[in-house]
C-alpha cells in the first residue's frame, strides 16, 4: 500500500479544520451511527472557544481511488505566526503541501511565511482556492495573486507549475474546473496521490531505525509522546534506543514502550512495528526533545533539524501579591508557577523561561501576545493566582554593537473611510506604509512594514478607530536597528484609593471621570485601577462612598442610580493595555489591573524620583 504525507497550510480563518473534517468524513473514517463533530481536529477548550487552531496535529486516512489504496496522513497546521515554531518543525515531516486560500480575502501575510518555509523545504505545493461559493469570491484574481508570491518568494520553476484546485471546505466539494461542478472532495484526494510523492525513506527500511523527533507531548499512561517520521528502518517495540541532540551528542538511552500510529481521529498502537516513512509517536524516553535524533544503538550521527526561529516578545510572571490573593485559586506558590511554565517551556519549544532577579518572579519569551495568552488563559483554567508584567520586545545586539529591535509585516483591511485615521496613527508609531489599494467590496488592504514594539496595545485602539470593522494581520519579519522613542499616549487610570466594596453611588458620580472597569458590589483594594482616566493624568479615586442618609427630605425626588455597564477586558486585552508601571492580576476567577505599587504616596514619590 502506497503512502502520502501532507501538510495543510493557510492563513488564520481561511478554512484548514473545517476542511480537514470533510476529508475525514468522506473517507470513511467515521462509521454511519458515529456522530461527526464540528472541527473535529480542534480538540482543546481554548481551541474551540477561540476558533482557532493552536497545536499541530496529525490525522490519518485511506482513500481508495484512481491509484487504488492510499494511505494519506494530514497534518492540520496553526494559522497565527504566534504558534509558527510548529508550523516550520512539521512541514519536516510531509513530501507536500495543500495551500488553502479563501477566495475572497486572497494571499494573506500568515499564508506568505508558512510558504515561504514549505518551498524553501523543497515541497511540492497544491493550491486550493477555498470558499468558492461566498459572494464576493473572486478565485481567478486570487490565483493571480498566489503565482505571483510564489515568483516572488522564489520558487523553483517545477515548484511554479503547481496544480489548483476550487472547493468549498463548509460544503464538502472541490473541483479543478468551476464549469464541471462536484459534489464530492475525490478530486482533491486523487490530486494528492498523483502530485505529492510518496516517501522517500521507503527505500530505507533496512537501514538501522532513525526518526527526528517534531512534536512532543505528555500522555498520563505512556509518559514523553515523541512524533515524527520514521527515517530510516523499523520502529518495533522493545527496541532499545537511544536519543542524540542535534550536534549528535548522546542525551540517553531507552527503550520503546509504545510505537503508536495516526489511523483516523485515534491513534492506535502497533505491535507488529512501523516502516520507515509513516508518521508515528513512540514512548519510552524520559529526556528526548523536540529536534533530537531517536536512533539505534549502533547509529552516531543525528539528523539535520531546523533551527527554532527566536522568541520576540517577553513579559513577566510573578507571585500574585494583591490584598485578594489566595482567595479563588489553588496553586499561588512560586515553586508550582516555576514548576508549570518550565514544563510548558519543554512541551512548547517556542517558548523561553528564565528566572529574574527579583525573587518569585520570572521571565517568559514567546512569539507574540496571542501565544503568551493562551499560556497564561490555560494556567488560570488549571487554577493558578498570577501577575503579569506589561510584554516587551526581546532586542538583539547586531554585529557593530548597535540595538536591533523585531520588525513585523502588518496587513490591514479596512473600510475605505478609516484608511486615513490608521495611517496616521501607524506613521506615528513608526510604521513604513508599503502598499495600498482596494480589495474589492468598498474595503481597502494596506501593507505596512512596523516595530513589533509598536504594535503592542495597539489592537483596542484599531478596533475603535475602525468601528470594529478593520482585520489587522502580523507577522515577524526581520531585525532592525532600533527606530528610537515611539510616542505612545494613553489616557491616564482611575485608582482606587482604599480596600472595601465599591458603591454603587459612588461609582454613579465618578462616570463623569471616564470609563468604569468595575461594576456595583465588587471588591477592590488600595492602588487597583477601577477606570480609565478622561485625561492624561491618573487620578486616586474613592468608589466605596455611600450616599449620606438624613431625615431632611430632599427638595428634588431621588433619582434612582442608573450605572453604565463596565468595560470588561479579556485576558489579551487587559496585557496590552497596562501601562510599565502596571500589572494585571489574573486568577480563575477574575482578570483585575493594579498599579506594580500600591501605596499612593509611594507611587508620587517614585515618579518624582523617575
Amino acid at each position: 500500500m502506497s503512502m502520502r504525507n501532507i501538510a495543510i497550510i493557510a492563513h488564520v480563518d481561511h478554512g484548514k479544520t473545517t476542511l480537514v473534517d470533510q476529508l475525514l468524513a468522506q473517507s470513511g473514517v467515521f462509521r454511519a451511527n458515529e456522530a461527526t463533530t464540528e472541527r473535529a481536529m480542534d480538540s482543546n477548550d481554548q481551541e474551540r472557544e477561540r476558533g482557532i487552531t493552536i497545536l499541530a496535529k496529525c490525522t490519518s486516512v485511506l482513500w481508495n481511488g484512481e491509484a487504488g489504496e492510499t494511505r494519506i496522513n494530514i497534518i492540520d497546521t496553526p494559522g497565527h505566526a504566534d504558534f509558527g515554531g510548529e508550523v516550520e518543525r512539521i512541514l519536516g515531516m510531509v513530501d507536500g503541501c495543500v495551500l488553502l486560500v479563501d477566495a475572497e480575502e486572497g494571499v494573506m501575510p500568515q499564508t506568505k511565511f508558512v510558504l515561504t518555509k514549505a518551498l524553501k523545504m523543497g515541497l511540492r505545493p497544491i493550491l486550493c482556492i477555498n470558499k468558492v461559493d461566498r459572494a464576493h469570491a473572486d478565485p481567478d484574481r486570487v490565483h493571480n495573486a498566489a503565482f505571483d508570491l510564489f515568483a516572488a518568494i522564489g520558487a523553483t520553476d517545477e515548484q511554479l507549475d503547481f496544480p489548483h484546485i476550487y472547493a468549498s471546505g463548509r460544503a464538502g466539494w472541490a473541483t479543478l474546473d468551476l464549469n464541471q461542478p462536484s459534489d464530492n472532495l475525490a478530486p482533491l484526494f486523487d490530486l494528492i496521490v498523483r502530485h505529492v510523492p510518496p516517501p522517500k525513506q521507503v527505500e530505507k527500511k533496512d537501514e538501522p531505525f532513525q526518526i527526528l523527533s517534531v512534536l512532543i507531548e505528555s500522555d498520563p499512561f505512556l509518559g514523553r509522546l515523541l512524533t515524527g517520521r520514521i527515517e530510516s528502518g523499523k520502529a518495533v517495540p522493545g527496541m532499545a534506543i537511544k536519543a542524540l541532540d542535534r550536534n549528535g551528542k548522546e542525551i540517553e538511552r531507552g527503550r520503546i514502550t509504545k510505537v503508536l500510529a495516526f489511523r483516523g481521529l485515534k491513534r492506535q498502537p502497533i505491535d507488529d512495528g512501523a516502516e520507515a516513512g509513516d508518521i508515528v509517536a513512540i514512548a519510552g524516553l524520559s529526556k528526548a526533545t523536540v529536534a533530537d535524533t531517536l536512533c539505534a544503538l549502533d547509529v552516531n550521527e543525528a539528523l539535520p533539524a531546523q533551527p527554532i526561529d527566536p522568541p520576540t516578545i517577553s513579559m513577566t510572571v510573578s507571585v500574585n501579591d494583591s490584598p485578594l490573593a489566595g482567595r479563588e485559586g489553588d496553586k499561588v506558590q512560586s515553586r508550582v508557577i516555576r514548576d508549570r511554565l518550565l514544563k510548558e517551556a519543554e512541551s512548547n519549544v517556542a517558548i523561553r523561561v528564565t528566572e529574574t532577579s527579583e525573587r518569585d518572579a520570572y521571565e517568559v519569551a514567546g512569539r507574540g501576545e496571542l501565544q503568551l495568552g493562551v499560556l497564561i488563559e490555560n494556567m488560570r483554567r488549571e487554577g493558578f493566582e498570577v501577575s503579569i508584567s506589561r510584554p516587551r520586545v526581546v532586542y538583539q545586539t547586531g554585529e557593530n554593537g548597535e540595538r536591533l529591535e523585531p520588525m513585523e509585516d502588518v496587513m490591514i483591511d479596512v473600510d475605505d473611510e478609516f484608511t486615513g485615521i490608521v495611517i496616521e496613527k501607524l506613521s506615528a508609531r513608526k510604521a513604513e506604509l508599503k502598499d495600498m489599494g482596494p480589495s474589492g467590496a468598498g474595503k481597502t488592504r494596506i501593507t505596512l512594514l512596523s516595530p513589533s514594539r509598536s504594535l503592542i496595545g495597539y489592537q483596542g485602539e484599531f478596533l475603535t478607530d475602525t468601528r470594529g470593522s478593520g482585520v489587522l494581520n502580523r507577522v515577524f519579519s526581520h531585525y532592525e536597528p532600533h527606530k528610537g522613542p515611539i510616542d505612545q499616549q494613553r489616557k491616564g487610570v482611575l485608582v482606587s484609593n482604599s480596600d472595601g466594596e465599591t458603591a454603587a453611588y459612588a461609582l454613579w458620580n465618578l462616570e463623569e471621570r471616564g470609563v468604569m472597569f468595575v461594576g456595583a458590589g465588587e471588591k477592590t483594594y488600595q492602588g487597583m485601577i477601577i477606570g480609565e482616566n478622561s485625561r492624561s493624568d491618573d487620578l486616586d479615586v474613592n468608589p466605596m462612598k455611600a450616599k449620606q442618609l438624613t431625615n431632611v427630605r430632599a427638595s428634588g425626588k431621588d433619582e434612582s442610580i442608573r450605572l453604565t455597564p463596565p468595560r470588561r477586558m479579556t485576558l489579551e486585552q487587559a496585557i496590552a493595555y497596562i501601562e510599565d508601571d502596571e500589572l494585571v492580576e489574573v486568577t480563575p476567577k477574575n482578570i483585575r489591573l493594579r498599579k506594580q505599587v500600591l501605596n499612593p504616596s509611594f507611587r508620587k514619590k517614585r515618579t518624582k524620583e523617575d
